[in-house]
């Protein structure tokens, strides 16, 4: 019998507190031991007396723990901009990486976090769970084997309501950068609708473990919340192959559609309505394959690294796979540096209780309107629109692209 999987968790609440549940909910199991947990603030978790009564130390920082003690996995559960350094420090010390997405702020950490885990002869899985789920994988073979031919143009919607607490849960959330300068680029498309983007990217990529790249992205960044970056989005992507991707999301919509998207391909079309939806495609000739919900199994990717650190095997999502959406947000932050506000005339404040929501009139109706005729809001001529720059990104590789 091999010994269990050490692990550390890096971060215990957000999607932290999800992995650490799962993780006291299969305690049991003899294939990995939880060793540690890292939190600066570790009294917001909700499972902090059930890790001081199982005797699992809890460090300040992820410094702290290698300096008491190793794990052959590291779940980093971390914001946005701890992501490449916390990554590289495990791969130092010796840890398989389950990183959660995106992979990185920015393309030149990405590209660290590549040549770090190259270095240190271990793995990395980025955290976009669609891409480990059944109904992923399959439809992406299906894809490489060529059953729905060429693609034309891959779009997704994504309308999610968010409000004020949203943006005030935590010192980062809707910035640039932190208090102390690196890059978060936090905003829908790279973090809370990240994984709709990037699906479109993976399931066009030639291989399990790669994604389509983006040739040049055209960016439309708005804002309705109070805060620095953007909270509202459309963009426009061509990949190498010359695959036209829209991308159209929200949190200052009034509407919640969950994902909404339409694959068309030369011999058919893939389509999927709403959380917890199933994918399916339906062949020129009629045929419908159901794929089944990739809502079904969130934390199918922790499972996997936990077997990754095991055996060694390249996760069906690591760096080189995440690095596409990093890249695509990148040049659209770049395409339009400038955040455009929503005329104030046009923002709706609704009070319930605690809860302070902050939306846009008619802009469900544009967005909806756009997704449907392929095009961007500039292009349908909308009141508040405003264009964006085409950013070149086949030799992108520093953000932003004038301090290269």
């Amino acid at each position: 019998m091999t010994n269990p999987v050490r692990l550390v968790l890096v971060g215990m609440g957000g999607m932290g507190s999800v992995y650490l549940e799962e993780l006291l909910r299969h305690e049991a199991r003899s294939d990995f031991r939880l060793i540690g947990a890292v939190d600066p603030k570790p009294e917001k978790c909700p499972r902090l007396e059930e890790l001081r009564r199982l005797g699992i130390p809890i460090f300040p920082s992820l410094e702290e723990f290698y300096r008491a003690q190793d794990a052959e996995l590291a779940i980093l559960a971390s914001p946005i901009h701890l992501h490449a350094p916390q990554t590289c420090l495990a791969l130092d010390r010796g840890s398989h990486v389950l990183c959660e997405k995106p992979v990185a702020a920015t393309i030149q950490e990405a590209i660290a976090m590549l040549q770090a885990e190259k270095k240190a002869g271990k793995r990395v899985a980025v955290g976009y769970q669609w891409s480990f789920s059944d109904a992923v994988q399959k439809l992406k073979k299906d894809i490489q084997l060529g059953i729905f031919g060429r693609p034309r143009r891959l779009k997704c919607l994504y309308l999610w309501p968010r409000d004020l607490a949203y943006y005030r849960r935590n010192d980062w959330a809707g910035r640039k950068k932190d208090k102390v300068g690196r890059w978060v680029l936090d905003s829908p498309a790279h973090n809370a609708m990240a994984h709709d983007l990037h699906n479109m990217l993976y399931i066009l990529g030639p291989t399990r473990e790669t994604s389509a790249r983006p040739a040049n992205v055209e960016a439309e960044l708005y804002r309705a919340f109070p805060i620095e970056n953007f909270d509202t989005a459309a963009l426009r992507i061509l990949t190498e192959e010359g695959t036209e991707i829209l991308f159209y999301v929200s949190h200052a919509s009034a509407m919640d559609t969950g994902p909404v998207f339409d694959y068309e391909f030369e011999f058919g079309r893939i389509e999927t309505r709403g959380r917890n939806a199933p994918i399916k495609a339906r062949s020129v000739k009629g045929e419908i394959i159901d794929y089944g919900s990739p809502d079904s199994q969130p934390l199918k990717k922790m499972w996997d690294a936990l077997d990754m650190a095991k055996s060694d095997t390249p996760p069906a999502c690591g760096i080189e796979a995440a690095t596409s959406q990093t890249l695509c947000l990148n040049g659209a932050q770049e395409s339009m540096p400038e955040i455009v506000d929503f005329p104030r005339t046009l923002l709706r404040h609704r009070q319930e209780g605690d809860k302070i929501t902050i939306t846009v009139e008619g802009l469900e109706e544009a967005l909806i309107k756009a997704y449907e005729k392929n095009l961007l809001p500039f292009e349908l001529g909308v009141s508040w629109s405003k264009k964006g720059k085409v950013i070149d990104l086949t030799n992108y590789h520093y953000f932003p692209s004038k301090a290269q």
